[in-house]
This record gives C-alpha cells, structure tokens and sequence, in this order.
C-alpha cells in the first residue's frame, strides 16, 4: 500500500517532548527529544512495525531537522537513525553540534 502525502502530517509536540507522524489521525511513528540549551538532543525515533519500509521514518526525522533549523538550534543525533540519516543527507551534517 503507497502513502498519499495528503494522509500524512507531522507535528512538534512540545509538551510531550516528541515529533509526532500520523497517517490518517493515527499516530505511526515518533521522535523523542530533550532541548538543552541551544541543542536538541534525539534519543530515540520509532516507526509502527506495520509501516515500516514506506519511508516514513526518513520523513519524520527530515522534519525534525528541518525544524530545528528553523529554530536556529543544532542537534546532538543520539539516535542511530537519525545519525545514519545525517551522514546520508550532508546538507544536515551542519547542523550537528560540536562533541
């Protein structure tokens, strides 16, 4: 089953400290993440098994970043995902904080 784009939406909840991706009003996949300072720490991106291999988690985690850009804050990619993510797409890698 394709995922129209139109079915997909993908928020920050700052409340919950996540990114939240829902397909159709159900929540499929979630980033968490702590702001320390001017740096957002991702510890942990899942995706509902039954929706995985969609490209669902690289949207989320492409949000996620883009949205911290926005904010002018940089990124501490603790998740293995969002780490392999990054080193993918380098147009990211800047956004990386310093170790």
């Amino acid at each position: 089953m394709s995922v129209d784009d139109e079915d997909i939406s993908i928020s920050r909840n700052e409340e919950a400290g996540r990114y939240e991706l829902r397909l159709g009003g159900r929540r499929v996949g979630l980033a968490d993440f702590y702001r320390r300072g001017n740096t957002v720490l991702i510890p942990h991106t899942e995706t509902s098994p039954e929706f995985g291999g969609r490209g669902l988690a690289s949207r989320l985690v492409r949000y996620c970043l883009d949205d911290i850009r926005d904010q002018q804050l940089r990124v501490d990619p603790a998740c293995p995902f969002v780490a392999a993510y990054i080193r993918k797409h380098p147009e990211y890698a800047d956004l990386v904080a310093d170790a």
